[in-house]
């Protein structure tokens, strides 16, 4: 059995000796289950913009004669830009609103993650490391190579500790949520446009729908209804699932994160994570009331799992490193 990785000390200082020699895994991504939940749960606003991508083809089609499987061929391919390095560049910069660390940032980054890639067995150099302009205490993973930190956590978090948020974000990309995430938030994007349009326009049809007599209400609401029965009797009732894929999506991106923390917990970083958590706890407690805990709806529909169900999760590895 191979030997477990020491945890780090407190004051361990990053920064790989002269002469060490560093093995890296010739596979060091994998497609966990809550990635493949991910992907499948995502398949469903999949067909939707892609209903929706084609109907907006054939009317190209029609108007100017460009074949109707051309753009939804290339849209359907382009998700492969998730792992293209310039798209993630801008990516990066544009939509996530990212940007390189200065010299000096990259002196106090850079040897924390070529450590934590090495105890991961992971070549470092495959990602790009970059910094987000955010008061919060935070880190984030995004398509197939993009590391980012917060400047309050580059800034105020200890070594031993940005190093564990770093091996967090390692475990996003090793075990495939990072880039499953993002193709689910491209693919989804035609329906989501959709549905703000649908939005958008709706005030304007209620107002157009005042001018109307009675009856033209009642025979529309009686057609809509007559529509929603028979496509729901068709369909055997699958549409309502679609009214549970938020919160079993966000159950899922709960499970992704715990298992991120798994991740750091087995490189030797679970007590650092501990305590790192106990804090974020602290200064919860500490803000406003109104703030602390979220409503029971927002709770299942939130990401991330709160930080008393983390540490709950991490401390069967602080059990084994007390034995």
């Amino acid at each position: 059995m191979a030997d477990k990785p020491a945890p780090p000390p407190d004051d361990l200082d990053y920064r790989n000796a002269p002469g060490t020699r560093v093995t890296y895994r010739a596979r060091h991504r994998a497609t966990d289950r809550t990635t493949w939940l991910r992907l499948v749960l995502q398949l469903p606003a999949f067909m939707l913009s892609l209903a929706l991508v084609l109907a907006s083809c054939l009317l190209l089609e029609a108007w100017l004669g460009i074949p109707a499987w051309l753009p939804t061929s290339l849209w359907t391919a382009s998700g492969a830009l998730a792992f293209h390095r310039p798209s993630e560049r801008f990516l990066a910069r544009h939509l996530l609103r990212l940007h390189h660390p200065l010299p000096a940032e990259l002196a106090t980054l850079a040897p924390v993650w070529r450590e934590v890639t090495a105890r991961a067995g992971v070549d470092g150099s495959r990602y790009e490391l970059w910094i987000e302009e955010s008061e919060d205490l935070n880190a984030l993973a995004a398509a197939g190579h993009i590391v980012a930190v917060t400047r309050r956590a580059l800034e105020q978090l200890p070594t031993t500790r940005l190093a564990a948020v770093l091996a967090h974000e390692l475990g996003h990309h090793v075990g495939g949520h990072a880039w499953s995430g993002l193709l689910g938030w491209w693919y989804a994007t035609p329906g989501r446009l959709a549905w703000r349009g649908l939005v958008r326009l709706t005030p304007r049809l209620i107002r157009t729908a005042r001018g109307f007599s009675y009856t033209t209400c009642a025979i529309l609401v009686a057609l809509s209804a007559w529509l929603a029965f028979t496509t729901l009797t068709a369909t055997y009732g699958l549409p309502l699932l679609l009214l549970a894929l938020p919160y079993l999506t966000a159950a899922v991106g709960r499970r992704a994160e715990l298992r991120a923390d798994a991740h750091a917990a087995g490189l030797g970083f679970a007590p650092v994570l501990a305590r790192t958590l106990q804090d974020l706890l602290v200064e919860q407690s500490a803000a406003p009331a109104s703030s602390r805990r979220p409503g029971p709806l927002s709770h299942l529909l939130s990401n991330h799992p709160d930080h008393r169900t983390r540490l709950h999760h991490l401390q069967p590895f602080l059990s084994e490193r007390g034995r």
